[in-house]
């Protein structure tokens, strides 16, 4: 479980990697790759002094057994937020669920979900670990405030 101290510094990280893409946007524009987006943004984040980590292998077991097979995270950011990629017309459900399969396996608090289509956007997310549940996230860049 996070604390609330941490979840204010994950608030604000949650709010620099939210401008992070706005700029990459900006600068590339849609219509292109995934990968390049996934890469540009690494870049940005890392001169914002933020450690991250793209296309890690999450580790997948069915019946205690671990699959050769792997999930593979977009990327992650201060080893607690979840960033899910995608570069397209509109985000579907099945993006969503892939979001919340991976902050459930991880138990990582925060997962983001940013679409570089033709207008950037961002859905936050946080995962409860107690309940299982993963709810919509507000943050912005006020100590006092963020709320699920």
């Amino acid at each position: 479980m996070v604390n609330s101290n941490r979840m204010k510094q994950l608030a604000h990280i949650v709010y620099d990697v939210i401008g992070a893409g706005i700029e990459v946007h900006k600068v590339l524009g849609y219509g292109i790759s995934e990968g390049i987006y996934e890469e540009a943004l690494s870049i940005e984040l890392s001169e914002l002094g933020y450690n991250n980590e793209t296309q890690c292998d999450l580790p997948t077991f069915y019946k205690g057994i671990l699959l050769e097979k792997r999930f593979r995270l977009d990327m992650v950011v201060e080893d607690d937020i979840i960033i899910e990629l995608k570069a397209v017309e509109k985000i579907l459900p099945e993006h969503r669920a892939q979001l919340f399969n991976y902050m459930r396996l991880t138990n990582k608090p925060i997962g983001i979900l940013a679409n570089f289509g033709k207008n950037f956007y961002v859905e936050k997310y946080i995962y409860d670990e107690q309940t299982n549940e993963v709810s919509f996230f507000q943050v912005s860049r006020n100590d006092n405030d963020y709320c699920d």
